[in-house]
């Protein structure tokens, strides 16, 4: 899924060659621990209200792309947004970002799940920095579902006074995993997002 650093149809498509090779083609070292150890009780850092309403941004967000609903995730985008951030395939445009997200929208071959898990503002009450964990799943070539999972980083602007935030800058933020089953991929996703934004 990090072969091409991208949510986008770039990363797409890394993240289905990736789930077509099976676990083998990516490292393990993240989602792979003993059950025993993805539940333990997580600590989230306590989020400032403003920061929690980001979160439940980040979590609507989401929530649009389980639900295929184009039309809920093209308001949460900026129209100058750039997905595949940081990278040399960067993504401009909310046109082109939904372009290049409508597989993953449409979820019928590659699902992808993701979840806030902390959000940060700085100097600037307009700016926020927000990062939590995904899972994606597909087919695999002999018929079975191959998962992964990883995290992603994105920061989302809102017009000075405004109260309406849009995501601007968005990709995944280290290696991705595979992992052996959904429980085992919604255990990851557990530990790394808590349940309710954590208000201080």
């Amino acid at each position: 899924m990090r072969i091409r650093h991208s949510l986008t149809e770039h990363w797409q498509a890394a993240c289905a060659a990736a789930l077509l090779a099976g676990p083998a083609a990516l490292p393990r070292p993240v989602a792979a621990q003993p059950a025993s150890a993805a539940q333990a009780a997580p600590v989230h850092a306590a989020l400032s209200a403003e920061e929690c309403v980001v979160w439940r941004r980040e979590l609507s967000f989401a929530r649009s792309v389980e639900a295929h609903d184009a039309a809920a995730f093209a308001a949460h985008v900026h129209p100058g947004a750039v997905f595949n951030a940081a990278s040399a395939e960067p993504l401009r445009g909310r046109d082109a970002v939904l372009a290049a997200w409508a597989g993953l929208i449409d979820g019928k071959r590659t699902q992808l799940r993701w979840r806030p898990g902390t959000v940060n503002i700085g100097g600037d009450p307009n700016i926020a920095v927000s990062r939590g964990p995904y899972m994606l799943e597909g087919d695999g070539r002999d018929g079975t579902k191959r998962r992964s999972v990883g995290f992603f980083h994105s920061v989302w602007v809102r017009e000075p006074g405004g109260s309406e935030w849009r995501i601007l800058f968005d990709r995944p933020d280290g290696v991705p995993s595979s992992v052996d089953s959904e429980a085992q991929a919604r255990r990851f996703m557990a530990a790394e997002s808590p349940p309710e934004c954590p208000l201080k």
